[in-house]
């Protein structure tokens, strides 16, 4: 397997990944429950603008229009029979914006959770899993995605899944989980022991890490865990814009770009090779970070208490406290749908 992360870190030292797909999809007319992967053939010149302003901000990783592109996902929207060409299609158009960028640019073909809950919490096995994984990533690479990036995950054995679904189709991959339940994933799994999920398999990933969860300091918490695991890790950190709201019936993201900037500053002295921007991250956001990144040199590896000094208060850690994250349940589940 070839590896372009690890050419590009060699090149540049930390990478910067782009930033929300969903919110900015929403921005360009996608409807409430509609299937952002439809629009790769609906409207292909609006995914190809996502990617476009994405790279012109300066983004060195896009991912794929492609988060909710197995047959379990799509199945909600009468098209499980589509996967490969949809798959297909999401890599060819990022494949098409990133090849003329003029500089490296990394397709990575997103890979987001089935929404089915494995053995012996819910019907589907292991080897199920795998399957549908494995129909997802031969589209994504058959369309020119150079990586599986495995993302937002709750439950550790559908991330190895996955895992082995892209080891299968000969593709590097990465994985990162969203720690969104008082510090931990969903199903309990601790920043600290991400690096472990892929125990067994024949092949390593080339990066691992976080994305989604809850807001800045959070990530940048959990960050702390897994570079302190594990030092010498790529570990990657794809951070909420701020914490998610309901204005009315539209989900809006507190973070501005001076605090993208400053939690890209924060990420790389927490030791984050690859940073990106999870939901609510916009173009404007990407390309202060962008400016951030290239300017700063590694400080002193902070401590949680200066992360929320500069970022603001960790929601996990009112949920230990009070038993709830201060976010509420509508945002929260409209989150984890879209990864938006």
């Amino acid at each position: 397997m070839t590896n372009p992360i690890d050419a590009l870190l060699a090149e540049k030292g930390v990478l910067l990944a782009d930033g929300a797909t969903g919110t900015n999809l929403f921005g360009m007319g996608l409807e409430a429950g509609e299937a952002p992967e439809l629009w790769n053939e609906t409207a292909p010149e609006k995914i190809t603008a996502l990617h476009q302003n994405f790279v012109d901000a300066g983004a060195d990783i896009i991912l794929t229009n492609s988060f909710g592109g197995t047959r379990h996902r799509l199945k909600l929207h009468h098209a499980q029979d589509r996967v490969h060409e949809l798959n297909k299609r999401a890599a060819e158009i990022a494949r098409a914006v990133a090849d003329k960028a003029g500089r490296k640019v990394i397709v990575a073909g997103s890979v987001g959770p089935t929404g089915e809950l494995l053995v012996p919490l819910g019907a589907m096995t292991y080897e199920e899993a795998v399957e549908a994984f494995a129909e997802q990533i031969k589209g994504l690479k058959d369309g020119g995605a150079e990586i599986a990036w495995i993302e937002t995950m709750s439950a550790p054995d559908e991330a190895k899944a996955a895992a082995q679904a892209a080891i299968d189709a000969g593709m590097p991959y990465t994985y990162t989980v969203s720690f969104d339940t008082a510090g931990r994933s969903m199903m309990g799994l601790a920043p600290k022991d991400i690096h472990g999920v892929s125990e067994g398999l024949p092949q390593g990933p080339v990066g691992v890490g976080a994305n989604c969860g809850v807001g800045a300091s959070d990530i940048l918490s959990s960050l702390l865990d897994m570079t302190e695991a594990k030092p010498d890790a790529t570990v990657i950190v794809k951070g909420n814009c701020g914490i998610p709201e309901f204005r009315g019936t539209e989900i809006h993201y507190s973070g501005t770009p001076e605090l993208m900037a400053d939690y890209v500053r924060l990420a790389v002295d927490s030791g984050a090779k690859i940073i990106g921007g999870c939901c609510g991250t916009s173009f404007e956001h990407l390309a202060a970070m962008r400016k951030a990144l290239d300017s700063h040199h590694k400080a002193d590896r902070p401590t949680v208490e200066t992360i929320v000094e500069r970022i603001g208060p960790l929601r996990n850690k009112t949920a230990d406290q009070s038993g709830g994250t201060g976010e509420s349940a509508d945002a929260r589940r409209e989150r984890r749908r879209s990864r938006a």
